[in-house]
């Protein structure tokens, strides 16, 4: 199941992904670069299987 990120800024100005659980409390927070760079690595299996 894909997680919902919000958005944030930090106090130098870079963008964050932010991923909460259910309480509302912080589970993951990630520069917007790091993040960008993992979900390239990722395998999108679902489109390989419609090849």
């Amino acid at each position: 199941m894909a997680t919902k990120r919000t958005t944030h800024r930090s106090s130098s100005g870079k963008k964050l992904y932010a991923v909460r659980d259910a309480k509302g409390r912080f589970v993951d927070i990630q520069t917007y670069e790091r993040a960008h760079r993992a979900d390239l690595r990722k395998k999108n299996t679902k489109n390989d299987k419609k090849k």
